[in-house]
C-alpha cells in the first residue's frame, strides 16, 4: 500500500536528484576541476592568439614581395604588397606606403583575401566571446548548463570556421605566387616570394584549429556528463515507479471489492 512516508521518500530521492543535476561543477572531484578550467583558459588564451594573428596578418603588407632572382639584382629597393597597400622599403632604413587607388586593380586572389581575412576577423571575435560566455565559471545563462554548453559549443564550431576562412586566402595567394615564380614567361622583375604575412596566416590557422578542436572536446564531455545526469534521475523515478507500483495495484484492487 502506498503510504505517506514513502511518497515523501520518492520526492526527496527526485528532488536530490534534480539538484545534483542542476549543481554538476559543484560535486565533481578537485582534479577533474582542474583539469577543466585549465583546458577553458588555455582555449581562451589560443583564441585570443588566433585573433591577433588574423589581425597581423590582414594589416601587415607582407604577403608578396620582391624575388632577388637573374637580372633583378637591385637588393637596395623591396617592393611589399599586401591586401590594402604596396610599400617600398630602401636599404632596410626608409619606408614608404601607399593605399592602393582602387580594388580593381588588385589580382582576383587578393580581393578575394581582402573579404575573407575580415570575415575571420570576425568570426574569431564572436568566437572568443561565446566561448569566454561558454565557461562554466562564467555567470551567462546562469545555472541553465544545456544554454551554457550550446554557447561554448558555437564559440568552437566558429572557430574553426574561422580558421578555414584564413586558411583559405592565405594558402590561395602563396599558390599563385609559387606559380608565378617558376613560370617562364614571367619576367624576373614581376616574380614575388612568399611574404611573412603569408607564414603567419598558416600559424594563425593552426592555431584556430588547436582552439576548436579544444573547445568541441571540452562541449563533448560536459555533454556526456550532463546526460549522464538526467539518466540518474530517470532510472531513480523508473525503479521506484517500479518499486511502489504492485502497491498501488493492490489499493486499486482493495477499493474496487
Amino acid at each position: 500500500m502506498l503510504t505517506v512516508p514513502r511518497l515523501k521518500s520518492f520526492v526527496k530521492e527526485v528532488h536530490w536528484a534534480v539538484f545534483f543535476t542542476r549543481q554538476e561543477t559543484r560535486d565533481e572531484t578537485l582534479s577533474f576541476q582542474t583539469m577543466q578550467a585549465k583546458s577553458e583558459i588555455l582555449a581562451l588564451v589560443l583564441g585570443a592568439l588566433g585573433l591577433c594573428g588574423t589581425i597581423v596578418t590582414t594589416c601587415l603588407p607582407h604577403w608578396r614581395v620582391s624575388a632577388f632572382i637573374g637580372a633583378n639584382i637591385i637588393v637596395m629597393e623591396e617592393l611589399l604588397e599586401g591586401l590594402w597597400m604596396d610599400c617600398y622599403r630602401q636599404a632596410n632604413i626608409n619606408i614608404q606606403c601607399k593605399v592602393y587607388d582602387s580594388m580593381l586593380i588588385l589580382p582576383p586572389e587578393l580581393q578575394a583575401a581582402r573579404g575573407l581575412m575580415c570575415v575571420s576577423i570576425v568570426l574569431a571575435f564572436i568566437s572568443l566571446l561565446l566561448t569566454g560566455f561558454g565557461i562554466q565559471k562564467s555567470n551567462c545563462c546562469g545555472d541553465n548548463l544545456k544554454s551554457k554548453n550550446i554557447t561554448y559549443a558555437l564559440g568552437g564550431s566558429l572557430f574553426l570556421l574561422s580558421c578555414l576562412t584564413t586558411l583559405i586566402p592565405v594558402s590561395w595567394v602563396a599558390h599563385t605566387v609559387i606559380s608565378n615564380f617558376y613560370n617562364p614567361e614571367m619576367l624576373d622583375a614581376q616574380k614575388r616570394e612568399l611574404g611573412v604575412s603569408l607564414f603567419i596566416g598558416w600559424a594563425t590557422s593552426g592555431v584556430l584549429l588547436i582552439t576548436g578542436i579544444i573547445v568541441l572536446f571540452r562541449y563533448s564531455k560536459r555533454s556526456a556528463k550532463e546526460d549522464q545526469r538526467y539518466i540518474e534521475v530517470y532510472h531513480i523515478c523508473t525503479n521506484y515507479i517500479l518499486d511502489v507500483s504492485p502497491y498501488i495495484y493492490e489499493q486499486h484492487v482493495f477499493y474496487l471489492q
